[in-house]
């Protein structure tokens, strides 16, 4: 068999570029989302030469925005988190650019490095930490745009103790 066969690739649709139907202006569907996401990850002029790191908070920067949705750039340096949170009523696609982030949830720890994608509904609850000890920076998009983002502080300390 051809080694360059669609069917050696068939884990990853979006390796096999023939089979996708031309990219909409404006995402609408997760699957769509996640390769805007991946789009951006691929290209370092989209973003690297927007990311500051600031060692007293994260710093972020809103990159893009559509119809219902919004892009963010966020940067953090070692030791930094986002605490305990959810998004309200959005849903989302996290994708670490540059380093390697760690994720908590009720279910356990997963480290994520450059390249990961998590895709999140809204109520999902987590927090990302940065536990290198290298920077880190990370892109999110969110639909619809991100408006609320309550944190469970009464929760984190159960969370990260089992972590």
């Amino acid at each position: 068999m051809n080694s360059n066969s669609d069917l050696q690739i068939a884990g990853d649709l979006l390796e096999v570029q023939h089979l996708l139907r031309p990219a909409r202006k404006h995402p609408a569907t997760v699957a769509e989302f996640v390769g805007l996401a991946r789009t951006i990850a691929g290209d370092r002029s989209q973003w690297a030469p927007l990311v500051r790191y600031d060692t007293t908070t994260r710093w972020y920067h809103r990159l893009r925005t559509g119809p219902g949705y919004e892009i963010w750039l966020l940067s953090w340096v070692p030791g930094q988190g986002s605490g305990l949170h959810d998004h309200g009523p959005s849903s989302g696609v996290l994708t670490v650019l540059d380093g390697e982030l760690t994720e908590r949830t009720d279910r356990g720890t997963r480290t994520l490095n450059a390249g990961s994608q998590r895709v999140f509904a809204p109520g999902y609850i987590h927090e990302v930490v940065n536990d290198s000890l290298e920077p880190a920076v990370s892109l999110h998009v969110y639909y619809p745009g991100l408006t609320d983002m309550p944190m469970h502080a009464a929760q984190c300390a159960a969370a990260v103790a089992t972590a």
